[in-house]
C-alpha cells in the first residue's frame, strides 16, 4: 500500500512574475502557466499561492490542452497539503483513493491538474496493483485505513479476460461477462453499505486485439454485443447502488483516445492510455466538484456572435441569423443546447451589450430563435460593463456569482470578467460557432449525481418568483409581503424517492448550510433509517404561486436527555421567509414533548454562510464554546421561540411515532 499526498498550488504572489503576463518568447498559454508555476516551485512558494492556481489555469485557459495539464499535475504533486491548508484554511480537501485491475497511477497527474483548476486540494490514496476487490471490502484494511471521500475503481478488459480460458469462444467471454458483474456488483453494494464514500467505476473498452482474434465476422460481432451489454449492465449500477458512479469511456475515446500504447501496456501495466485517463480525471473532477457542493446553477449567454450571427446594434435584427446558412444554423445549434440545459434545472440569463428593448423584440418574435424571452430567468442587456451585469443577475436570481457560468465570443470582455470575477466559471468561445456547444459542455459545470423533477421544474419555480416579486413590490412592508404569500411548511421524514433530491440539496446549498457537511445519497438513506437516535426531516414548502418542493433537511441526533442539530440546509430559493426558524421551532418543540432537557448545535462558517451566523442566537441559543473549528450552543428548552406568524405548518403525520413526535420512540419523555 502507497500513500501519496499531492496537491495544487498557487500563482505568483507580489514581487514574483505577473500571472496574467506571458514570460517573454512565450507563445503556447500552457507553457506560460507551467512557467509560472515552476518560478514558484523553485522559489518554494507554491504552497503559499495555492488560492490563486486556479486563476492561473482559467486566465491562460490550460484547461484546453490536456498535455499542458499532465504537466501541471506532474509539477503540482510535489506541494505539501498541510503546508496549504495552513496558509489557506479554507480551502476544499477531497481525499481520492485510487485502485483498479491494472497500473492506474498514470491518473494521479490529470486528476491532481483538474481539481486544482477547481480550487480543490487533493490527498490522493495510492492502492496496490490489482487489489481493487480486498480494497473495497476490508473496511479497515483497505487503503491502509484511510477513509477517502471518493474512492476510483479503474477497471479494465483484463478484469473480463482473466477469467477465460488460454483458447476462448464467445461463450467463455459471456460466462466471464456474468461473473465480473456479480463480484463488482457485490462488492460495490458492501461497499455503500457501510457509508464508506462514493465510488467510480468506468465500463470497459474492448480492445481490437481480443476481438480480432476470432477470425470468423459473426463470432466477432456475438463478442460485441456481449460486450455491450455487459456495458451497459454496468452502467446501470448507478441506478441500483447508491454511491455509485459509472463513467462511461467510450465518448472519452472518441475524443481522447487511443485505448492504450501497447508496448506500455505489455511492459508497464497501464492498460488505459494517457488521453484517455485525462478525460477520465476531467469526469471525476466534475463529480467532486457536485460533492463538494460547486456546482453551478445559472449560464449567462452573450447575444452577438453567440447566440446568434450578427450585431444586433450595428446590423439590425433583420440582419441577425440563427438558421437559413450554414454558419446561422451553428448557432441555432448552440441555441438547442442551452435549451436542453435549461430543461435539465439549468437557469439561463442574458448578459448583452445591446439596447434592451431591441433584445426582448428578437427574442419574443425573430423567427430564428430556438430561445425565447420566457427561457431566461434575466436579461441584463444595456451598455454598462459586462461584471456588473453577472452582478445583477446574482442578486435577481438570490445567487452567489461562484453560481454563474459565463460564455462569450469576445476575448477581452472574458479577460475582464476573470479580472473583475474570478469566481465566476468564464467560458471563451471563438469565431467558429460549430465549436460552440463543445467548449461550453467540456467542462461540466453543471454535472451532479442525479437530476431530480425539482430540477426540471426549476425554471418554471423562478418565472413563479417574479410573480412573487411583484407582490413584494407592491406589499407596503416586508410583513404584509409575507402574509400574503400564504406560506405553508411540511416537516416529516423523508420518502426513500427523495433520497437523491436530499443529497443533492446538501451539496449545492452553501448560504444556509450551517456547518457546510455534505452528504451522499448513501448516507441520506443510513441517515433516514433513523440509527443510533439519528432523524432525517425535510421540509417541503409552498405559498400562493405554487410548491417550492423539497427545500430544506434537519438531521439530528439523540443521546438520552441531549438532542443535537448536526445540520440545517435550507435551499437559497426560500431564504428570507422565515421558513428556517419555522422548523427549528418545530423540532426544540418536539424535543420539549420527548423529554429532551438540552439541544446543542453547532455553526461553522465557510465561504458563504457567514450571513447565517445568527440564527441559532436569534432562536434562544447560547454559547458553549467558540474556536477555530466554529461555535458551539446550547439551548436549555425553558422557553420555546415562536414560529412565524405568517407560515402554517401542515400536519402531516407519516413517520411520526406514538408520542407524536418526530424523535425517535425509544427516546421517550421517562428517557434517562
Amino acid at each position: 500500500m502507497r500513500s501519496c499526498e499531492r496537491a495544487p498550488a498557487g500563482t505568483a504572489p507580489a514581487g514574483t512574475a505577473s500571472a496574467g503576463t506571458a514570460p517573454a518568447g512565450r507563445a503556447d498559454p500552457g507553457a506560460d502557466a507551467l512557467g509560472l508555476l515552476r518560478l514558484l516551485r523553485d522559489e518554494r512558494r507554491l504552497e503559499t499561492a495555492y488560492d490563486t492556481v486556479a486563476a492561473l489555469l482559467a486566465r491562460h485557459e490550460v484547461g484546453d490542452d490536456p498535455v499542458a495539464l499532465r504537466r501541471v499535475g506532474r509539477l503540482l504533486s510535489g506541494v505539501d497539503p498541510d503546508r496549504v491548508l495552513a496558509r489557506h484554511p479554507g480551502t476544499p480537501v477531497l481525499t481520492v483513493a485510487v485502485t483498479g485491475q491494472s497500473t492506474v497511477a498514470p491518473v494521479l497527474d490529470p486528476l491532481t491538474a483538474e481539481l486544482a483548476r477547481h480550487g480543490i486540494l487533493l490527498r490522493p490514496v495510492l492502492g496496490d496493483h490489482g487489489a481493487w476487490v480486498s480494497e473495497l471490502t476490508c473496511a479497515d484494511e483497505g487503503f491502509g485505513g484511510a477513509r477517502p471521500d471518493l474512492t476510483l475503481c479503474l477497471l479494465d478488459a483484463g478484469t473480463v479476460f482473466g477469467r477465460v480460458p488460454g483458447v476462448w469462444r464467445p461463450d467463455d467471454v459471456a460466462r466471464a461477462c456474468a461473473e465480473t458483474l456479480d463480484l463488482v456488483r457485490r462488492v460495490t453494494a458492501g461497499h455503500a453499505e457501510r457509508a464508506a464514500g462514493p465510488v467510480v467505476l468506468n465500463t470497459l473498452p474492448l480492445p481490437a486485439t481480443w476481438s480480432r482474434r476470432l477470425v470468423d465476422l459473426r463470432s466477432r460481432a456475438r463478442l460485441g454485443a456481449l460486450w455491450r451489454e455487459f456495458n451497459a449492465s454496468l452502467l446501470r449500477l448507478s441506478e441500483e447502488i447508491p454511491g455509485v458512479s459509472v463513467i462511461d469511456l467510450d465518448p472519452l475515446l472518441t475524443e481522447g483516445g487511443p485505448l492504450n500504447d501497447a508496448r506500455l501496456a505489455h511492459h508497464t501495466g497501464a492498460q488505459l492510455g494517457a488521453g484517455l485517463l485525462a478525460g477520465y480525471a476531467r469526469e471525476v473532477a466534475h463529480l467532486a466538484r457536485a460533492l463538494r457542493g460547486m456546482t453551478r446553477k445559472c449560464l449567462v449567454l452573450d447575444l452577438d456572435h453567440t447566440l446568434w450571427d450578427g450585431v444586433l446594434a450595428e446590423d439590425g435584427p433583420d440582419a441577425i441569423a440563427a438558421a437559413g446558412t450554414g454558419r446561422g444554423e451553428a448557432f441555432g445549434a448552440f441555441q438547442r443546447v442551452a435549451a436542453q440545459l435549461g430543461a435539465q434545472g439549468v437557469l439561463l440569463a442574458v448578459s448583452s451589450r445591446n439596447d434592451p428593448d431591441e433584445v426582448r423584440r428578437v427574442l419574443r418574435g425573430h423567427p430564428d430563435m430556438r430561445l425565447r424571452e420566457e427561457d431566461f430567468a434575466h436579461i441584463a442587456a444595456g451598455w454598462g460593463p459586462k461584471e456588473e451585469a453577472l452582478r445583477e443577475i446574482a442578486d435577481r436570481l438570490g445567487i452567489g456569482t461562484d453560481a454563474l457560468v459565463f460564455a462569450d465570443d469576445s476575448a477581452a470582455e472574458c479577460a475582464r470578467v476573470r479580472a473583475a470575477l474570478p469566481e465566476v466559471a468564464v467560458v471563451r468561445l471563438d469565431d467558429e460557432p460549430s465549436l460552440h456547444p463543445g467548449k461550453l459542455l467540456a467542462d461540466g459545470w453543471f454535472d451532479q449525481p442525479s437530476l431530480t423533477e425539482e430540477d426540471r421544474a426549476r425554471g418554471a419555480g423562478y418565472r413563479a418568483e417574479a410573480r412573487r416579486g411583484r407582490l413584494r413590490a407592491a406589499a407596503a412592508t416586508a410583513e404584509e409581503y409575507l402574509a400574503d404569500l400564504d406560506t405553508t411548511v411540511d416537516l416529516g421524514p423523508p420518502r426513500p424517492h427523495e433520497y437523491a433530491r436530499i443529497a443533492q440539496l446538501t451539496q449545492r446549498t452553501n448560504r444556509f448550510n450551517l456547518t457546510g457537511v455534505r452528504l451522499t445519497e448513501a448516507e441520506v438513506a443510513t441517515a433516514a433509517r433513523g440509527a443510533d437516535g439519528t432523524r432525517l426531516l425535510v421540509a417541503r414548502t409552498a405559498d400562493r404561486f405554487g410548491e417550492h418542493g423539497l427545500v430544506g433537511a434537519v438531521l439530528t441526533r439523540r443521546t438520552g436527555p441531549l438532542l443535537e442539530v448536526v445540520n440545517v440546509w435550507l435551499s437559497c430559493r426560500v431564504l428570507a421567509r422565515g421558513i428556517e426558524r419555522a422548523c427549528l421551532v418545530d423540532v426544540l418543540a418536539r424535543a420539549r414533548e420527548a423529554g429532551c432537557r438540552e439541544v446543542r448545535a453547532d455553526f461553522t462558517e465557510t465561504r458563504n454562510n457567514a450571513a447565517a451566523r445568527t440564527f441559532y442566537p436569534e432562536l434562544g441559543f447560547t454559547e458553549r464554546k467558540s474556536d477555530a473549528a466554529g461555535t458551539s450552543y446550547r439551548h436549555d428548552l425553558a422557553t420555546i421561540p415562536t414560529t412565524p406568524a405568517h407560515i402554517r405548518m401542515t400536519a402531516n403525520t407519516a413517520g411520526k411515532n406514538a408520542h407524536g413526535s418526530w424523535l425517535p420512540r425509544r427516546f421517550s419523555a421517562t428517557a434517562p
